[in-house]
């Protein structure tokens, strides 16, 4: 059984060699003659290629001027605006802040008031924070000064710069809110 399935084997290699055999040469030389026909009746046309672009590096000459982002130069042209200005409003740039000059004036809520004799204060909440004020404190980001305290409100005068880069006052209040219970 295993010697006719060996002679089977060889028997069916064989046939597949002479099979292949058979093929021969006669189709690879039809295509190899088509192939030479084609690349010799083909032409290959290549475009010139332009001139390479000649590079001129640019030379920077303003090297030696200001940058025109440097803090110095900002500063320059702040000093000539307030050379210039017309106006006595300026705020006092030397003073000492006060903590609620850290917070913009939006966020500042007034919660109530004190009274003592003589004297009005204003409490106000800023960062879960309550603070006592009163008239010439100053509060808000823009140099803003208490000028009055009542019971329902919190007047002031803010000094900030216009569109020409004046230093103009802005008066501003803040309102007593009332706890919604």
């Amino acid at each position: 059984m295993m010697l006719s399935r060996r002679i089977a084997t060889v028997m069916l290699l064989a046939l597949s060699v002479s099979g292949l055999a058979g093929c021969g040469d006669g189709g690879v030389q039809e295509v190899k003659q088509w192939m030479d026909e084609v690349r010799s009746q083909a032409r290959v046309i290549v475009p010139k290629l332009s001139e390479p672009k000649t590079f001129t590096p640019f030379v920077y000459a303003a090297k030696d001027e200001i940058d025109p982002y440097s803090p110095l130069k900002l500063s320059a042209a702040l000093a000539k605006l307030q050379a210039k200005s017309n106006s006595g409003i300026k705020p006092d740039l030397e003073r000492r802040k006060e903590a609620l000059e850290a917070y913009p004036l939006d966020t500042i809520v007034m919660v109530g008031t004190l009274e003592k004799p003589g004297m009005s204060y204003a409490l106000l909440l800023a960062d879960r924070t309550v603070f006592r004020i009163k008239a010439g404190n100053y509060i808000g980001q823009n140099f803003g000064m208490v000028t009055k305290v009542s019971e329902t409100e919190v007047e002031l005068k803010e000094i900030v710069r216009d569109a020409a880069g004046e230093w103009v006052e802005r008066k501003a209040k803040l309102e007593l809110q009332e706890s919604k219970k």
